[in-house]
């Protein structure tokens, strides 16, 4: 299997969640999303007229020219929105974040201000579960523990491309994730609905709804 058999599986699950978003919520253009680390050509893509707010930690997405006007970008931490009122955003959406934001104690904050900030919401992230991790594509080395990851993290086909000492660096700190299971989602979230999406039996894949 290569990389670009691996790109089209991914893009296939998240057009199967997009398909399945659209089924859960009715979009009119009045509709306001917040998008917590997303991207304006996810949307575009799905061809909604809803008004999207992209939040991203780095800073506002570049929109090209011909964005449609329903799309902004701002800079924000989907761990403190508190330049947000409450039920500010009809959804709070985010895709494959949660698990980046850091371990347990930042997951609880973005789990509260996103509960917070939304009215509904929809939050999914890979599953701890699967055995192979999402970022690397490297068989149960998310089990690992930390300073073993951060020995063999050189020894992965990221690792194996041979870039210079920063960047590699570089992408194992944004590869870093910590993978959330069934449980603690639901701690996390108790008044949503969890979804499992899962590949050969395994859960490979979670998403957090909650409806107004």
């Amino acid at each position: 299997m290569n990389a670009l058999t691996i790109h089209e599986l991914a893009k296939g699950f998240r057009r199967k969640r997009m398909q399945l978003f659209l089924k859960k919520f009715t979009l009119t253009p009045e509709t306001t999303i917040l998008d917590v680390g997303g991207f304006h050509k996810f949307w575009k893509e799905s061809g909604i007229t809803a008004k999207v707010t992209i939040l991203r930690l780095e800073g506002p997405e570049k929109l090209p020219a011909d964005c449609p006007p329903n799309f902004t970008s701002i800079q924000g931490n989907g761990c403190d929105l508190r330049e947000h009122a409450d039920k500010s955003f009809d959804i709070v959406f985010s895709n494959s974040v949660i698990e980046h934001v850091g371990d347990f104690e930042p997951q609880m904050r973005f789990a509260k201000e996103t509960a917070r900030v939304g009215k509904s919401y929809w939050v999914q992230t890979p599953a701890v579960e699967f055995p192979i991790e999402p970022h690397l594509l490297v068989p149960f080395y998310h089990f690992m523990p930390r300073a073993l990851q951060e020995r063999c993290f050189r020894f992965t086909t990221w690792g194996l491309l041979r870039p210079d000492r920063a960047t590699l660096q570089e992408y194992h700190d944004h590869a870093r994730a910590y993978l959330l299971s069934r449980r603690k989602l639901k701690i996390m979230f108790p008044d949503a609905e969890i979804m499992t999406e899962r590949v050969l039996g395994w859960p490979k894949s979670y998403t957090v709804v909650h409806q107004e």
